[in-house]
Formats: C-alpha cells, structure tokens, sequence
C-alpha cells in the first residue's frame, strides 16, 4: 500500500499572507518522508477549495521544493480546458520536477464551472474521454488536427517536450461507467467512499480490474487510489473531538453527500423545512455513520490498520490522504508525523511478510 497527500477544500477567501503555508509545508514534509505523491485539484468559483483553481500552476511551485514526490492534478476537469493547454503547461511541470508529473481527469459537474466552456457542459463525458485520448497524442509527440481562427484544419505539436514519453493517467470515478471507461483505456483510478460503501468499492474494483483484463491491459499495471480524510492520533475519543467540527463543516459544505447517505438507510427527511438545529443533527449523525464505517482514516493507528488491511485485501493500492479538511496547521502537522510512522510501520510489516513467504515458497 503507497500513501498520499491529497488537498481539496483549502479555504480560498482568507487574505492571511500565508495562505498556502499548510501545502507548502506538509509537501515539503512528504517529500522527505516517502510519501508517494501530492495530489491538487481544480475548483472554481468557490471558497471552499478556492486555494486551488488551476493544478499547474500549484504543482509547478512544488516541483520548485520538492525532489522525489509524484506530482499529480486531482484532478483537471477536462470539459473546461483546451487539450493543447493541458499538455503544454504540464510538459513544462515534468521538465521543471524532472519527470514527475500524473494527470487525474474528471469530466466536472456543476453548471457554473462550465461558464468557462459552456458548449462542453451536455457532453462533458464524452468530451473529457475524448481529450485524454487527444492528450496523450499531444504528449507522445504527435501531431494533432484542430481548427484555427481562420477556420482551417491545421495540424499541431505541443511544446516543450515532456520528460516523460507517457504520462501516466488516472480518471475520477464514481459511478460503474466510469470505471468501465477507466478499465477500457487502462487508465488508473482516483475514488472515493464519499458516496459508495466499502462493498460497493469492492465491486466497482472488480469491475473495474475485470474491465482492464478484457481490453488487452494488465491489470497489476492499473492503480487503485482512494481518497479518504486522514488524521491520525492516539486516543479515539480525542481523535473524534479534533476532527468532529471540521469534517461536519466540509459536510455542510457538500450537504449533497449528507442528502445521498441520508437517503441510502430510508432516513426521510425534507431539506426545504429544515432548520439550522436539524441541519447540525444530520450532519453529527452523516459524521458517525462515516466515522464508524470506515469510510475515512481517522483514528489511532490501531483502528486504522483494521482499514487500510481490508482495503489492501479489496485491491487498493494508494490511499490519498485528504489532510486539508479543516485541521489548525499544528495539528494537521502532528498528524503526518504520527502518519508518517504509520506509514512506515505497516510498509515494513508488509514487506516482512512477503519477503517470509518468498522465503518459505520461492
């Protein structure tokens, strides 16, 4: 199991100067301490996640502090950018941290991102699996064919030429078509329990492997990277205190995934008549059935290696570590050292074991 620092919901209204002290610092901080990549996602027009609107821009300032980790977009929306601009701009990334760039694509969701490119908002699925394909021609090298401003079909090249001669690729999923798509092209995959139960992954993952094997690629090539809130503590009663606030505050924020947990046990619930009292309960309630049903790693490191062992077993490979949920800087700091032992701890365990086994049977 490989770990990494993910970032989604960074506050974009502070005017503090040092606003993005919290992903300088914990990139730096998994830099140095084995972690496998720093994932930053694309968000708009929002404080929540505002810290974030453009993925390359972020990432080139981390290839400027940091020498090993992956850099990776969590993702870019497709539908909203020109393929030529994708692949320019983060060919300029992988020559800048020498290689080590990974791009996540989604296809976006909500209408008002879309201000930016209203025509793709019906068709955004088929136009972001149809500018991955465009994508990783432009990154090969190849040439593409698009239409100028005098309306001519000219045929371009991007520049500068990446380090890497393929970029590897990963697709937000969700829904079983997506994963589908993801398996057909062997892309790698970034989810999340946000809205699925453990055994819903477990199937998507089946699906998603099988689908992989069927269209010609290897399956033990293609990642599993899994999304989850992480903070790490020694007590879990104190660790449910620290945390409680803040992640309700991130549910509040996507009450929609309050609405879909909701809805999924038969709690009925009409969210017009709710009052501000009620909102609170159901989000405090949202945050127990999350907390106790291991959709988040959050906990000591006991009750987290419960998780991350039944994850292995489903066939996750990486767990993105959503460390900027909320948490003072302090504390969000605490909590990667004492992840980072983790980490390390259940790596060398892993590692012990299948080294025994080789030992017994190779």
């Amino acid at each position: 199991m490989e770990f990494s620092i993910l970032y989604f919901s960074g506050d974009g209204s502070t005017t503090e100067l040092d606003k993005y002290k919290l992903l300088l610092e914990t990139a730096k901080f998994a830099d140095q301490n084995g972690f496998t990549a720093l994932w930053t996602p694309e968000r708009h027009f929002h404080p929540f996640g505002g810290l974030y609107p453009n993925p390359s821009v972020i990432s080139a300032a981390l290839a400027m502090i940091t020498k090993n980790i992956q850099l990776r977009s969590g993702s870019v929306v497709m539908p909203l950018q020109h393929p030529v601009r994708v692949a320019e701009e983060w060919a300029v990334v992988d020559n800048l941290s020498g290689g080590r760039v990974g791009l996540c694509f989604a296809p976006g969701w909500h209408a008002d991102d879309f201000l930016l490119r209203p025509e793709n908002y019906t068709e955004r699925k088929e136009v972001m699996w149809r500018d991955i394909e465009i994508l990783q021609k432009l990154w090969q090298g190849k040439e593409n064919e698009f239409v100028n401003g005098s309306g001519n079909k000219v045929k371009v090249k991007t520049f500068p030429r990446p380090i890497q001669p393929q970029v590897p690729i990963w697709v937000t999923c969700q829904a079983d078509a997506t994963f589908i798509g993801a398996g057909k092209i062997g892309a790698n995959v970034l989810t999340s329990l946000l809205y699925a139960t453990i055994d819903d992954l477990a199937q998507q993952i089946s699906l998603y492997r099988r689908t992989v094997a069927e269209h010609g690629h290897d399956p033990k090539s293609c990642k599993v990277s899994l999304m989850m809130h992480t903070y790490i503590g020694e007590n879990e009663q104190l660790v449910k205190e620290q945390v409680k606030q803040p992640f309700c505050n991130y549910l509040k924020t996507h009450f929609g995934l309050v609405e879909t947990l909701a809805k999924r046990i038969n709690f009925q619930f009409n969210p017009e008549s709710f009052t501000e009292e009620d909102r609170q309960q159901l989000l405090e309630f949202a945050f127990e059935r999350y907390f106790q049903q291991d959709r988040v790693l959050i906990g000591t490191p006991e009750s987290c290696r419960q998780t991350i062992a039944r994850l292995t077993e489903m066939g996750v490979d990486e767990i993105a570590c959503l460390v900027d949920f909320g948490l003072e800087f302090d504390t969000v700091m605490t909590s990667l050292n004492k992840l980072t032992d983790f980490k390390q701890n259940y790596q060398s365990i892993k590692d012990a074991s299948k080294y025994s086994s080789l030992s017994l049977f190779g």
